[in-house]
């Protein structure tokens, strides 16, 4: 598991130095956070998009009076 979280930081861009060391991981989880929100609202995004993407044909007729 250190292992995978490791390479996560490192996808997310945290660096292994000696004077950011100790907030790499606060980083990583902020970052990460960023990133689900991100992913969350693009998905909603494109579930409206589907949802709306051939609606079907409405005719609507004018009722005379």
């Amino acid at each position: 598991m250190i292992k995978v979280w490791r390479i996560w930081k490192y996808a997310l861009g945290s660096f292994e130095d000696t004077k950011t060391a100790k907030y790499d991981n606060a980083v990583c989880i902020i970052r990460s956070f960023i990133f689900v929100s991100y992913l969350v609202t693009n998905c909603f995004i494109i579930a409206g998009v589907i949802r709306h993407w051939n609606p079907p044909n409405h005719v609507q007729s004018m009722r005379t009076r």
